[in-house]
């Protein structure tokens, strides 16, 4: 009880720290919108993000594209290759699946339609905080249904969630976490269009409670090892 409790103050210390921007679409290529919870916001120092690591490794790729989303992070980060850090992302500490299968079609409408959606960790507060898994597995198909609606030739690359520290994966957290990566496979066939594909990255394979900062946040190790993860899937759907 006194984690899943902390789990839910870290959430209510992170919505309160966002920094809501006003919002002009985007007119670039590869409109790329990072969804998710914490692991997407990121709080620095306390824990990172993994979409500064990706960013960078875009630019090292020579890549044109643009982060979109309707919050920015107050953290600082250091400029590279000349330039200044793409904060825009849709990462809500804290947030259930549902909260954000709610909020989602204001959030697009705001920011226009993204090309490639990272959807992190789906469904990774719902486990925490013992929300039904059958819920969880409706609201991440709403979501998918939401996003091909505002785009029908979206990319949507969902995560296999990476697990929580071993001393944390109880056997309900376990289970659901493993049920879902499973599930997720299904979900992915069945999303799929011709137009949008709903495709799958691995982030459970490998992991390990070294790139960790605490229960569920990714330490700097932790943040570079999921960036490469959706680097490498990320680039075979990106337009030049």
């Amino acid at each position: 009880m006194l984690k899943k409790a902390l789990f839910i103050l870290i959430g209510l210390f992170l919505i309160s720290c966002k920094k809501e921007e006003p919002v002009t679409p985007s007119n670039s290529i590869n409109k790329i919108l990072p969804l998710g919870a914490s692991r997407v916001e990121g709080s620095k120092k306390d824990f990172e993000s993994f979409r500064y690591e990706l960013w960078k490794d875009l630019k090292n790729g020579g890549w044109t594209f643009d982060f979109i989303g309707t919050v920015r992070d107050n953290a600082k980060y250091d400029d590279y290759l000349g330039e200044s850090f793409d904060k825009d992302h849709e990462g809500r500490g804290g947030w259930t699946s549902g909260q954000i299968r709610d909020e989602l079609d204001g959030w697009l409408a705001q920011t226009g339609a993204p090309d490639i959606v990272l959807f992190s960790s789906p469904g990774g507060n719902d486990a925490l905080e013992g929300l039904p898994y059958t819920d969880a597995i409706s609201n991440i198909n709403a979501i998918i249904d939401k996003l091909q609606a505002s785009n029908p030739n979206v990319t949507i690359i969902v995560e296999q969630m990476a697990p929580a520290h071993s001393s944390a994966m109880t056997p309900q957290l376990t289970t659901f976490m493993n049920d879902l990566n499973t599930d997720l496979i299904s979900i992915a066939t069945n999303q799929s269009t011709a137009a949008s594909q709903v495709v799958l990255v691995d982030m459970y394979t490998g992991f390990t409670d070294d790139y960790l900062a605490d229960d569920v946040h990714y330490n700097a190790a932790g943040a570079s090892f999921i960036a490469d993860k959706y680097y490498a899937k990320l680039v075979n759907y990106m337009d030049q």
